[in-house]
């Protein structure tokens, strides 16, 4: 959201030229569509009301919070948007209009009102997998989304890095197959990372050999791993796209007998952290498996995943 501009002189607009390139790769492109919403979602009610977008006043900010929770929209969503105004005026040199009294004293009444409770997917765990798995067509397309499932899970990725694997990122041993990860939503930079996914005790939901026999089968010996799959049952090139793991992820719960409407692409990276947790794996051994940076998130899942561990409930004899 930010412009730069330099003297015309001795090449400094090609230099020009890069530093905004540069500023604009600081944030993922999803964070940048993101913040493009927001503003054009604020910068439009501005608009049909008759009032100025920017610089806001604190009461336009606060107006339109209150009329967001009045149509129902989650603490979360709201919370973004106000991120959204608050990087638009910094960014354009106004004073934050989001840190005025009034906008925090309605922002704070919003969330009491409505709180912040997030309504997360339900997690897949193991047993939902493996149901998944076994309710799969027994064609290439049955035998990419066994891979797909599997991986996902084992690996505890998110869905863009599910997608954005290439064969090149693949290292088979012994124990099984180490992951590089290039890139990731907390690696902007590309340092990236190795993710260690072991032999399953299973054939049928091992994702080992799933993978094995998915890059057998499909003919696939370079680039992207997980492609599209057309009617007519022919492997395309491209790569998929994250969206379509999430619709993966719903088809095999429904043909697994599951609420599809409960599951999206991140159970599977839930479901591999609440799974670990209902089974007494560490929260160290977790986090090292999902690359959370942050503990608050993995005992969420944690404390679902062991609920029904030690429970008091469960001891009094009912």
């Amino acid at each position: 959201m930010n412009d730069i501009s330099l003297a015309s002189d001795n090449g400094l607009e090609i230099i020009a030229g890069r530093v905004q390139e540069y500023i604009d790769k600081a944030k993922a492109e999803n964070t940048l569509k993101a913040y493009r919403s927001d503003w054009a979602d604020f910068a439009g009610w501005c608009g049909s009301h008759s009032l100025q977008p920017i610089p806001a006043f604190p009461e336009t900010v606060a107006a339109y919070l209150a009329d967001l929770a009045g149509r129902g929209y989650k603490a979360a969503t709201i919370e973004r948007r106000l991120i959204s105004i608050s990087k638009a005026h910094t960014s354009a040199g106004h004073d934050d209009v989001t840190k005025t009294a009034l906008v925090k004293e309605v922002w704070a009444g919003i969330k009491r009102t409505i709180g912040t409770a997030q309504e997360g997917k339900a997690p897949a765990v193991t047993a939902d997998i493996k149901a998944m798995v076994s309710a799969l067509p027994d064609n290439l397309l049955g035998v990419r989304d066994q891979a797909l499932l599997l991986v996902g899970f084992a690996g505890a990725f998110r869905r863009s890095e599910l997608v954005n694997i290439d064969v090149e990122d693949l290292e088979f041993k012994r124990e099984g197959i180490v992951v590089t990860l290039r890139h990731s939503k907390t690696d902007q930079e590309g340092k990236g990372r190795k993710v260690g996914i072991p032999y399953g005790s299973y054939c049928d939901t091992c994702p080992v050999r799933s993978l094995q026999t998915w890059l057998e089968q499909s003919g696939i010996t370079s680039g992207p791993v997980f492609r599209s799959i057309n009617r007519h049952g022919n492997l395309q090139e491209g790569r998929l796209s994250d969206k379509a793991v999430a619709l993966i992820v719903k088809r095999c719960a429904e043909a697994a007998g599951l609420d599809a409407s409960q599951y999206s692409g991140h159970s599977l990276r839930a479901g591999l952290a609440t799974s670990a947790a209902m089974n007494g794996v560490s929260e160290r051994a977790i986090m090292n498996q999902t690359g959370h940076h942050s503990q608050a998130m993995v005992r969420r899942y944690i404390r679902e995943g062991s609920l029904f561990n030690d429970n008091a409930a469960a001891g009094v004899g009912l």
